[in-house]
């Protein structure tokens, strides 16, 4: 049961078989993994923190890797109760054509990972994937980008991605996008955004910017707030002082001026005061923990709130820790739970514990490694072909200009679990302004 399980996992990892002027339409087709090319398999470096202080991380990646290229170790057999569990036979015998996986330390560091990337040249490597941050990938570009060699990198830094390195992990860029569309197919159409004056803030507003542009909406108004000062941005975001105007009590004409009927009692309320809705009707903050406790409790004094404004935010909301169960009603993207569920199996059922968050970023640049080795390589039509790839966290696309695609999809947070209130796309068709 174990090995059908990986050899439906590892084939839902499906390749486009044909190019084409638009991806719309089309589903990626399942490629079996098992075709051959003539000659020997390429090698494949895996550049990974596998000492130091992220070696934890390191080690899980490369076991992701290894269960996407098939020499996993075996999955124990099952033993009677209280008998000493049998040992996995490590390495398994490779398929014909699997490539060679060479794993590489870089020991968590810019300059480890520079030196693992020429290492990994110098031994033949046809395809690098990783490392695994940010620093680590523009250490390594340069060293790659000359020798035509493709980099499928972990982190989620948009920023370095190039022709010739793509950045797998999950970016706000993706993230934002998938919420425009989202909000954008309810009517709405003006945005704002309230961030933090952290890095992650910034990367929230940049996309934010990119998204709406892309789409052809109205450039945002955006507001950042240090901590302690998020009431004061959002009631400059929201207009208030501008909205908030007081009512004057209407007279009654039937009645003469000054008749007592017509006055209102000296002990009687305050006039009120009415507030037009916020000039925006979509706002995407980006804070988490008790900065966005803070937000969530200013939001509703100024009149930001639903139904007039749709709340959206970080796939970091996913996590009960995140306090966005202050925030009933609001948004946010990520992969579907259930399109990973078999790779999770896939990997307890071999390692005999859970898989790691970013691990299945390892399985799916590993997958993509051996799918294209039996379909012609890694030549940057076959990696960027638009119905590009089904994975692990779902359906993908690698840009010509590094940048991936990913069809996410979209959760409603209530008073229980996240609910589920847009499907991931099950194909993702050509970008705006292609």
């Amino acid at each position: 049961m174990v090995r059908r399980t990986f050899a439906l996992l590892l084939a839902s990892l499906a390749l486009a078989a044909c190019a084409g002027t638009g991806g719309a339409g089309r589903r990626p087709p399942v490629v079996a993994p098992a075709e051959v090319m003539e000659g020997p398999p390429p090698r494949v470096a895996i550049l990974l923190p596998l000492t130091g202080p992220r070696a934890d991380i390191g080690q899980s990646m490369l076991k992701a890797a290894q269960l996407a290229l098939g020499t996993a170790p075996a999955a124990p057999a099952p033993t009677a109760p209280g008998a000493p569990a049998a040992p996995p036979v490590f390495p398994p015998a490779a398929a014909p054509g699997t490539p060679v996986l060479d794993a590489r330390d870089t020991g968590g560091t810019p300059e480890g990972a520079a030196g693992a990337a020429r290492q990994a040249l110098a031994g033949g490597a046809a395809l690098i994937l990783g490392p695994l941050t940010a620093a680590e990938t523009a250490a390594v570009a340069p060293v790659t980008r000359p020798a035509g060699v493709p980099v499928l990198a972990f982190t989620n830094d948009q920023a370095q991605a190039q022709p010739g390195v793509w950045t797998l992990g999950i970016t706000p860029l993706q993230q934002v996008t998938r919420l425009v569309e989202a909000t954008r197919d309810q009517g709405r159409s003006r945005y704002a955004g309230l961030f933090p004056d952290t890095d992650f803030g910034r990367a929230m507003g940049t996309a934010l910017l990119g998204a709406t542009a892309s789409l052809g909406l109205p450039p945002p108004v955006m507001r950042q707030y240090a901590r302690g000062s998020a009431a004061a941005a959002a009631r400059d975001l929201s207009e208030w002082d501008s909205r908030n105007t007081p009512v004057e009590a209407p007279i009654d004409t039937a009645q003469p001026p000054g008749d007592p009927d017509t006055q209102p009692p000296a002990n009687g309320p305050a006039p009120t005061r009415s507030a037009a809705p916020p000039p925006f009707d979509v706002l995407l903050l980006a804070d988490t923990g008790q900065g966005l406790t803070d937000v969530a409790a200013v939001l509703p004094t100024y009149g930001v709130a639903p139904p007039s404004v749709r709340i959206v935010g970080p796939a970091l909301w996913a996590s009960p820790s995140s306090a966005a169960s202050k925030l009933v009603g609001a948004w946010y993207a990520a992969p579907d739970p259930a399109a990973r569920a078999t790779f999770d199996a896939s990997f307890r059922a071999h390692y005999a514990s859970p898989a790691p968050p970013i691990s299945d970023l390892a399985f799916d640049a590993a997958s993509i490694a051996r799918v294209l080795a039996g379909a012609g390589g890694y030549s940057l039509g076959n990696l960027t072909q638009p119905t590009g790839f089904s994975g692990a966290d779902g359906v993908f696309v690698l840009g010509p200009d590094g940048q991936v695609r990913r069809g996410l999809a979209v959760f409603e947070i209530g008073a229980g679990p996240p609910v589920q209130v847009a499907p991931a796309p099950a194909m993702l068709g050509t970008p705006p302004g292609v």
